[in-house]
């Protein structure tokens, strides 16, 4: 499979702070590729320089063929960028953004494909609806058909789905998967894991650094981690356990998961070994997969903190 987006070494600094250090991405032809990290880690800044928005101080590489220091023009007229902050004009409608939209591409027949893209996106009903008096989900899709008007080869999308309810986001991600599906290419950013799960591959970037990249299961197998549940106690008795599991050789990972405790330690070994002394509480005790977000959890909390 071709690689759409292929860089090595992406760097940008703003000022005295290195935002992003020396990033290298491949992502293929046709997949839904998920890029994570904590805020402030430059996924944005990354995207931006992918798009030709933003010049890269070191490093080289090229976005759908294109060389992304000279031939930045060329990348944005095949990119679809969708920000996180909804970037239409609140005060047309949806009908007068995407005619805009239509405008600013230069679109042939551009009456006709804001037509079939109201329909496509379940729009048509609202067309002279204000922009502005949309809820975070119908804004979602209005900027989605926004992207995909001018038909993309890749879609870049700054975490699109903040905001909105569950069963719009996981709309979203079917037809995130349909594109996908006809050959569309998809870089995400998200913080959600079960987004990350849905994903072809997954890249994780914390302080501007990339940590971790391939599927979810690589990343999993990855991490190397043992993981646990303990679960029986009272809630004021986890957090005390919390506190002194964090402290205790080899522990990577402690979080609440409702009313039990997921324990993650770099070996099975060390995981015995930091439980060893709550046997005798009467908790229970049950050794579980580890998931995506303890990975992650674990990640970040290795990596060095950027600012200046």
């Amino acid at each position: 499979m071709n690689a759409i987006i292929d860089v090595r070494g992406l760097t940008k600094r703003f000022g005295a702070k290195l935002v992003v250090d020396h990033i290298d991405l491949q992502v293929e032809r046709g997949r839904i590729h998920g890029f994570l990290g904590p805020n402030g880690s430059g996924k944005t800044t990354t995207i931006r320089m992918l798009c030709g928005l933003l010049t890269p101080d070191e490093g080289e590489g090229r976005c759908l063929g294109f060389d992304i220091r000279r031939e930045a023009a060329a990348i944005k007229r095949q990119v679809g960028y969708m920000t996180q902050r909804f970037g239409l004009y609140d005060d047309l409608s949806i009908a007068e953004n995407l005619d805009f939209i239509g405008r600013v591409y230069a679109l042939p027949d551009r009456r006709a494909k804001v037509d079939a893209a109201l329909a496509d996106l379940g729009l048509a009903g609202r067309r002279a609806q204000l922009a502005g008096s949309l809820s975070g989900g119908w804004k979602q899709r209005l900027a989605l058909a926004a992207c995909l008007l001018h038909a993309p080869a890749l879609l870049l999308l700054d975490e699109p789905t903040a905001g909105v309810d569950p069963q719009a986001r996981r709309d979203f991600w079917d037809r995130l998967h349909a594109l996908a599906d006809g050959g569309m290419t998809v870089l995400v950013s998200t913080h959600y894991m079960d987004e990350a799960e849905r994903c072809h591959s997954l890249a994780y970037i914390s302080y501007g650094r990339l940590l971790a990249q391939g599927s979810a299961a690589d990343l999993v197998a990855q991490a190397n981690l043992a993981t646990c549940e303990i679960s029986g106690a009272a809630p004021a008795e986890l957090m005390q356990m919390a506190h002194t599991l964090r402290a205790r050789p080899g522990i990577r990972t402690v979080a609440s998961f409702g009313a039990a405790l997921h324990v993650s330690a770099a070996s099975p070994a060390a995981l015995e070994a930091a439980l060893a002394p709550l046997q005798a509480e009467g908790v229970q005790m049950v050794a579980v997969a580890t998931t995506l977000e303890d990975v992650f959890i674990a990640l970040m909390q290795g990596a060095t903190d950027n600012f200046p």
